[in-house]
């Protein structure tokens, strides 16, 4: 499945029988020795009130809090699996995440970010850089820049994504371009993947960041590098964000049988 670009491999283990290790994780998300992906999701039998609960992987095998884009991502999968209605919560690393599905559009209730930190400034190989930060589930640091397609998002943003500064956890690296009012364009170098298509936590920490910057109002549409728009919707309070909701496509690829 794809949640605007951001692709992820599913797979079914309410039974508990399926065990990756982080090589075999990594051996199903390559692009070339595998079936390719930017993430593995297992679905699981929840433990707690939620719905579900769920397994989340990055393509390298490691373990993420969360991640946007794959959590609408399986809430459409959930949702076509078990005809269960448009609507459910399921279990992350990071707190339990509701979602309501309306055909291929997913909308999903983010717990509520932390840790704002503004106009920071850290020294890199390009010289002193102005960031701002926060943690959406998944730290997020975002850069603001005249022109996001220009951006060095994979030497910067690998750098900054292992800059002492975020240590030890590291951080996702958002590079942002204010186009208007309430529209941004992003593109990110997540932890343990490099950039991709989009990043569903990176969004609605850029999201929240640029209206911050600029004082607007809810929702921030977000255009990412594989063309789709989301939406980041939000209450604030000063420096204070809740009720984040991230709303964008969840679409089938293709399913099928690995024998491992």
């Amino acid at each position: 499945m794809n949640g605007a670009g951001n692709d992820f491999v599913i797979i079914d283990n309410r039974d508990d029988q399926v065990s990756l290790s982080r090589d075999q994780v990594a051996q199903l998300c390559h692009r070339q020795r595998g079936i390719g992906a930017d993430g593995l999701i297992l679905v699981r039998k929840s433990e707690s009130e939620a719905d579900w609960a769920w397994g989340f992987y990055n393509a390298d095998g490691s373990d993420a809090e969360m991640c946007g884009n794959g959590a609408r991502c399986f809430a459409r999968y959930i949702e076509r699996m078990t005809e269960s209605g448009n609507e459910l919560s399921f279990q992350t690393n990071c707190g339990i995440i509701s979602a309501n599905i309306d055909g291929e559009s997913v909308t999903i209730n983010l717990t509520d970010p932390k840790r704002l930190a503004m106009n920071e400034t850290i020294s890199t190989s390009v010289g002193e850089v102005s960031v701002h930060s926060l943690n959406t589930g998944v730290p997020q640091a975002v850069l603001i820049v005249d022109n996001a397609d220009q951006a060095m998002v994979e030497n910067l943003g690998s750098e900054i994504r292992h800059h002492d500064h975020f240590a030890p956890a590291g951080t996702n690296v958002n590079f942002v371009q204010i186009l208007e009012p309430r529209l941004i364009h992003v593109r990110t170098f997540e932890r343990g993947v490099g950039e991709t298509l989009a990043c569903g936590t990176g969004v609605a920490a850029s999201g929240m960041i640029a209206a911050h910057l600029k004082n607007w109002l809810s929702p921030v549409k977000v255009n990412v590098l594989g063309g789709d728009t989301l939406s980041v919707a939000f209450k604030r309070i000063d420096d204070e964000f809740s009720n984040v909701l991230l709303t964008g496509p969840a679409e089938f690829v293709y399913e099928g049988i690995v024998e491992f």
